[in-house]
């Protein structure tokens, strides 16, 4: 049969489209860019990996969530066997669910105010709670885009009628955790296994650390991320526990390291990319994994 990848960012195929074809993986593209999604017509016979990024809306693809949505739910309900299917997606567009669901896991998260409607009063009131330093996001965001830290309120108001508005209309007000080193790191999760871990240097790279190779076009260095041999067994557990609870089968976390002695995790991405750089020093590939793990699912 066929692996078919719903996705909405093509530059994001390569690597894998060269894993497939290292294990001998058939494979088949499934754009969710707009169109229809006949409900009454059988899904194609296969495995189904859903690719659909929550930064979509900032490469045009501002339809590209409902779709993906509908998508899920049509395949799902003939049984397709879908790798991060629809409540998955439903985890990836929402820093909110993310944030609340890690939480109730017994991870330490930021303080956050989740401001609906964006309300520049209610921004304002959020962070004067929290006190700034303050960091303000969009709840469905990616590649940093409208991440930002302001060191005041006076600053925050200033910025406010500047901002972009968030796509889903929820704005994240949110405790500025500082780093004890200035670095970030990921864990990578295929199939109920941790792949390795990366940092992202966040002294130079800011919160721009997409760790893609096409995300290096906007001029980031992919010299920013570099394999983290070890990581506390204790947190990795709790990832892996999280991922197998909630239907993540390919998946990064993102934690860091506070000057304060906490340990954070922020965020939770589930259509997650590979640094070539990384990928070659690694003990093992996780875009082969992905391939392998796809590829055995669409034989059985």
């Amino acid at each position: 049969m066929t692996v078919h990848i719903l996705h909405e960012n093509p530059e994001w195929l390569a690597p894998f489209a060269a894993a497939f074809a290292a294990e001998g993986v058939d494979w088949a593209e499934l754009p969710v860019t707009g169109g229809p999604v006949d409900l009454s017509a059988e899904p194609a016979p296969g495995v189904y990996w859903s690719r659909m990024s929550a930064s979509a809306h900032t490469r045009g693809h501002g339809d590209s969530a409902e779709h993906a949505r509908a998508l899920l739910d049509h395949l799902e309900a003939y049984g397709r066997r879908v790798v991060n299917g629809r409540s998955v997606l439903d985890l990836e567009l929402s820093k909110v669910r993310q944030l609340t669901l890690l939480r109730a896991a017994g991870l330490d998260v930021p303080r956050t105010v989740a401001v609906a409607g964006a309300d520049p009063d209610a921004v304002l009131a959020a962070a004067r709670r929290l006190g700034p330093p303050v960091m303000v996001k969009p709840n469905r965001g990616g590649k940093g885009r409208g991440v930002d830290r302001y060191d005041s309120v006076d600053e925050l108001a200033a910025a406010l009628p500047d901002r972009e508005p968030p796509v889903d209309g929820v704005l994240l007000v949110q405790e500025y955790v500082e780093p004890a080193r200035p670095y970030i790191t990921r864990v990578e999760i295929v199939g109920g296994e941790v792949m390795y871990a990366i940092t992202a240097d966040t002294g130079r790279g800011g919160f721009a650390l997409c760790p893609a190779d096409a995300c290096a076009t906007d001029g980031t260095p992919t010299s920013l991320f570099a394999l983290r041999p070890e990581v506390p067994g204790q947190l990795v557990d709790a990832y892996l526990d999280f991922a197998k609870r909630h239907g993540l089968e390919v998946a990064g976390f993102e934690f860091l390291e506070a000057a304060d002695g906490r340990t954070v995790t922020y965020d939770v991405n589930t259509n997650t990319n590979y640094n070539a750089d990384v990928e070659a020093v690694a003990p093992r590939s996780a875009a082969r994994a992905v391939a392998r793990l796809l590829g055995a699912l669409d034989r059985e």
